[in-house]
């Protein structure tokens, strides 16, 4: 692959560049990053990500692959890549639009109907509504075809009992997207079906989740009696698998690129200016191990990111393989951050930021760092993947599969 740009794209990245210079502030390339507790979801932080992202909007620099009728540009995969590398370089609100962007909205443009694409997707992409994803299930654990919330047909409507777990940015989303059980005589992955369901609507109860971090990003929302119109419905009665899948698929690749984003450059930074043995710690040799380890993961992401962006570049579909960003990117932002709190001896013991390196960055870092290998699929789930859809290995052997979601045991075997 050709890592240069093409003069086309060279072009486009001097437009993208003209504008986002004129219209927003450079990052100082001096700074460490930002903690990610500073980025609380207050009402002022929502809405400066709404007027960010209503001005891109009003610009034509928005959601750049979606059609020009829902409010892109009709642009390539590398224009968007294009963009988002150029934005990087910026100091901009928080992204609170990466589920609805880059998980739902394509998933509505893929199955819902004409009315259901015109009445939300192009205020998506102007960022007037906040989305949310209600996938996960306290008794579900990793398995999303285990789910229990049940929805019940009733005239028009059904009606909805359950709960979800770890829904980021619920408490502040206006729209959500759900799959919940329809047929509990159908197999598990059969008896699903997806839903638009409006956070507003009488019956819901959202409880944020206090994070070990001293955040509260994600959500337990319980369901009673919430009712859900037909038209609300996205895809076929029961085909609600089948949906979440192109909701997961575009996950897998929104999530794994962003954890590809290990901090290692902002690791180099901290060994340089911590002490160890009274001389900077990057002199000693068994930092300089780690670093050396550190930097060989890095260059793996780094290139088979490349090969995604490859495939992008010929007009091709990344395949499951985008899933390994995330399983080594992850594990290996984690092991960063631990390492950095290390480098800092006892001061890595304290958050207090006026007496820590990098205003406590690394020790915020690492206590939500576990929370990254969970979204979007935990460690176990990615390797899954990797194993069967990539390297064709037989697959996990599922006992379950066949039967009636309701006859499939939920308790300690009998003795």
């Amino acid at each position: 692959m050709d890592f240069n740009d093409t003069p086309e794209e060279a072009a486009y990245r001097a437009k993208a560049r003209a504008w986002l210079e004129a219209h927003a502030t450079p990052l100082d390339p001096n700074d460490t990053g930002k903690d990610p507790l500073s980025e609380r979801e207050d009402d002022r932080t929502i809405q400066a990500a709404k007027d960010w992202q209503a001005k891109k909007f009003d610009a034509g620099w928005a959601c750049i692959t979606w059609p020009k009728e829902y409010g892109g540009q009709g642009g390539t995969t590398m224009q968007n890549v294009i963009f988002n590398q150029e934005q990087a370089k910026f100091d901009l609100p928080p992204n609170i639009y990466t589920i609805g962007h880059g998980m739902l909205g394509p998933t509505i443009m893929t199955h819902g109907t004409k009315e259901q694409k015109e009445k939300y997707v192009k205020r998506m992409a102007r960022g007037e509504e906040i989305w949310c994803q209600l996938f996960s299930e306290p008794a579900a654990g990793s398995d999303l075809a285990g789910l229990r919330s049940l929805a019940v047909r009733d005239g028009s409507d059904w009606v909805l009992n359950g709960q979800k777990i770890w829904s980021t940015g619920a408490h502040f989303s206006r729209f959500g997207m759900i799959v919940v059980r329809t047929d509990p005589n159908a197999g598990k992955h059969a008896g699903l079906t997806y839903f638009i369901v409006d956070m507003e609507t009488k019956g819901i109860d959202i409880r944020p989740i206090k994070q070990i971090n001293g955040g509260s990003g994600f959500n337990e929302v319980f369901f009673t009696d919430v009712r859900i119109p037909d038209s609300n419905r996205l895809g076929a009665e029961g085909d609600g698998w089948r949906v979440a899948l192109t909701t997961l698929m575009n996950e897998r690749v929104a999530i794994g690129a962003g954890a590809a984003a290990t901090g290692f450059k902002t690791l180099m930074k901290l060994a340089r200016e911590s002490r160890r043995g009274g001389r900077p710690a990057i002199e000693d040799s068994a930092v300089r191990q780690r670093l050396a380890d550190f930097w060989v993961t890095q260059q793996g992401l780094k290139y088979t990111g490349f090969r995604t962006l490859s495939a992008l570049s010929q007009g091709k579909v990344p395949g499951p393989e985008g899933s390994i960003g995330k399983a080594v990117g992850a594990p290996m932002a984690q092991q960063i951050a631990a390492f950095a709190v290390e480098l800092q001896g006892p001061l890595g013991a304290t958050r207090d930021k006026s007496h820590t390196l990098h205003e406590a960055l690394w020790q915020n870092s690492w206590l939500g760092s576990p929370g990254i290998r969970i979204a979007g699929g935990t460690d176990e789930i990615l390797k899954n993947i990797i194993a069967e859809r990539v390297l064709r290995l037989p697959p996990e052997i599922r006992v379950d599969k066949d039967l009636p979601f309701r006859d499939i045991p939920t308790g300690p075997a009998s003795k």
